[in-house]
C-alpha cells in the first residue's frame, strides 16, 4: 500500500493511494503511524483497498498531501554509500566499522508540498536525497535477523544542509536543523509492495539535470543493520524516520557545484517510491505565505 496523510475538513486524515484516488482509512486508525503499529487495523485498511473500487473514490489532489507521519525522532546517516566520504578523505579506503548517526529536530519536517526557506544569511545550503525508513513496530534491543520486522514503510526525505554552518563545528546539528529542513513524503510504501530496500535507485534531479545516481546495493550498512544498531541505544517508535543517507553527487555536477536559491527546485526520485519535490524560496517569502 502507499498510505499518506491528507489535510481532511476536520484535520489530518490516512489514507490510501490506490491508482489515482484516494481512500480514506481514518476509520481504522487516526494516524498513519497509528495504522503502522496495529496489525489488525493494518490488515482491515489491506483488506478495504483490496475490496475497493476506484471509480467511486476521489481523484487524489497531491495538493492537500502532508508530511505522511509526523516523526518523534528522524535519525540520520552520513556517508553511507560508498564513493560518498568526507573532505579530504580516500573514496577508496576500508568501510567504517559503525555508521555514522546524527539528528534532525522536529523543527526540519516539511510536508510534500511546502517550501524550504534558504535562512537569511546562509551561504552555501544544498540538498540530498534519500530513502526514509519509518518505524512500524516499537523497536528495543532487536537482533539483525529481526530488524526489518519492525519496518512499517519507506519514504524520501530531502537532507537539505546547510554546509557553511556544518562546517564551523565537529557536530553537524547547526547545519541540519534549520526549520523545514526535512521535507518528507509524499506517502509511506509499505515493505510488502516495495521489495528489497537494498536494491533501489536512488536520483536527483536539479535543472533537469540528474545530478544523483546510484543504488541502494552500494550503501556500507544495510536497512536491517542500521535498525538492529540504532536499537541498541535507544527505543524506535511507530512513526520514527531513520533515513539512510545520500549518495555522492555524480562528478560533473559536484564539478559546478552551486548553493541552493530562490526559486530552485530539486526532485528526489526512488524506484518503488516515487518522486519528492521540494521547492526553495527565500525568508521574506516564506513569511509571507504564512501569514497570507
Amino acid at each position: 500500500m502507499r498510505l499518506v496523510t491528507y489535510a481532511g475538513a476536520s484535520g489530518p486524515r490516512p489514507g490510501a493511494v490506490v491508482g489515482d484516488r484516494l481512500l480514506d482509512l481514518g476509520g481504522f486508525a487516526g494516524s498513519v503511524a497509528g495504522l503502522l503499529a496495529d496489525a489488525a487495523a493494518l490488515s482491515a485498511a489491506e483488506a478495504a483497498v483490496a475490496a475497493s473500487d476506484p471509480s467511486s473514490l476521489p481523484v487524489l489532489d497531491e495538493s492537500v498531501l502532508l508530511a505522511p507521519v509526523t516523526p518523534g525522532k528522524i535519525l540520520c546517516l552520513g556517508y553511507n554509500y560508498r564513493g560518498h566520504v568526507p573532505d579530504g578523505v580516500d573514496p577508496t579506503a576500508n568501510d567504517p566499522e559503525y555508521p555514522d548517526v546524527f539528528v534532525k529536530t522536529p523543527n526540519t519536517l516539511a510536508g510534500p508540498n511546502e517550501p524550504v526557506a534558504i535562512p537569511r544569511g546562509a551561504t552555501d545550503v544544498d540538498y540530498e536525497g534519500e530513502v526514509a525508513v519509518v518505524i512500524g513496530r516499537r523497536a528495543q534491543r532487536v537482533a539483525l535477523e529481526d530488524a526489518l520486522d519492525h519496518v512499517g514503510g519507506y519514504t524520501i526525505l530531502n537532507d537539505v544542509s546547510d554546509r557553511a554552518w556544518q562546517r564551523r563545528q565537529s557536530q553537524w546539528a547547526l547545519g541540519k536543523c534549520s526549520d523545514g529542513f526535512a521535507p518528507l513524503g509524499p506517502w509511506v510504501v509499505t515493505p510488502d509492495e516495495l521489495g528489497d530496500p537494498q536494491d533501489l535507485l536512488v536520483e536527483v534531479v536539479r535543472d533537469g539535470v540528474v545530478t544523483v545516481s546510484q543504488s541502494t546495493s552500494t550503501t556500507i550498512f544495510s536497512v536491517a543493520y542500521v535498525i538492529h544498531h540504532l536499537s541498541q541505544v535507544l527505543t524506535l517508535e511507530p512513526g520514527d524516520i531513520v533515513s539512510t543517507g545520500t549518495p555522492q553527487k555524480l562528478p560533473a555536477a559536484q564539478d559546478v557545484h552551486r548553493p541552493l536559491a530562490p526559486g530552485d527546485a530539486v526532485t528526489v526520485r526512488i524506484s518503488g517510491i516515487g518522486e519528492l519535490t521540494t521547492t526553495f524560496v527565500g525568508s521574506s517569502d516564506a513569511g509571507q505565505e504564512a501569514s497570507a
